[in-house]
């Protein structure tokens, strides 16, 4: 019985000091890390692209939007008179707006987000859209006009201050990073997913005829 149980005894040691098989067992965390790492610059890659393609896209949505009608509704189509002091002389038509602050009056800003019944919206929408990382719309654009009165003239057609701008627009992961950086920032679903959102990014243009911008 003794004899048994040390052969037995003695088995178990050898088992401890065989290393057979260690380097396996290191190939398989060496391994796994490096895949984390090769498809993490994946991942940022595919980040930086969008975040790249989402700033050009802008700045030719802003150029478009800049001489297209408008995509909001309210916004004014010319430059009406303001109020003039009683002490001054009523400016004429063809005055520029910057030559007085009163010269022009002076509009409220008109924001509005996109919205593909708009045909401006719907003919920027699809420069914009293959940049950005699916799930997005054009609902994730947002358009605002506003007053400028270093342009445009007394009477003559309203020069705004054209802003496109590009919000709430996520980066979806394709690895577990998104579940790490999840954990970290706490931003983590039940299922462990998270996405980065893009910082907001928006393009300023002045108008250029926005009553006769359509088809030029």
């Amino acid at each position: 019985m003794s004899a048994r149980f040390a052969y037995r005894a003695h088995g178990f040691r050898r088992f401890l000091r065989d290393e057979e098989g260690a380097t396996l067992v290191e190939f398989t965390l060496v391994f796994g890390l490096y895949l984390l790492v090769f498809f993490g610059l994946l991942d940022f890659g595919r980040l930086a692209y969008h975040y790249v393609n989402m700033q050009r896209g802008l700045q030719v949505a802003a150029r478009l939007a800049a001489v297209r009608p408008p995509a909001c509704a309210g916004v004014p189509e010319t430059n009406t008179r303001g109020v003039t002091p009683k002490d001054q002389a009523e400016p004429q038509f063809g005055t520029n707006c910057s030559a007085e602050s009163w010269v022009c009056s002076a509009p409220a800003t008109v924001s509005c987000s996109g919205a593909m019944t708009n045909p401006t919206v719907a003919e920027i929408w699809p420069i914009v859209a293959p940049a950005l990382p699916n799930g997005s719309s054009a609902a994730n654009l947002s358009f605002s006009y506003s007053y400028d009165p270093e342009l445009g003239f007394l009477g003559g057609p309203y020069v705004p201050m054209v802003t496109v701008e590009l919000q709430n627009v996520n980066f979806e992961f394709a690895t577990p990073l998104g579940a790490l950086v999840g954990l970290v920032t706490g931003t983590a679903d039940e299922n462990l997913d998270a996405d980065i959102a893009f910082p907001s990014m928006s393009t300023s243009m002045p108008g250029e005829d926005l009553a006769q911008g359509a088809g030029s």
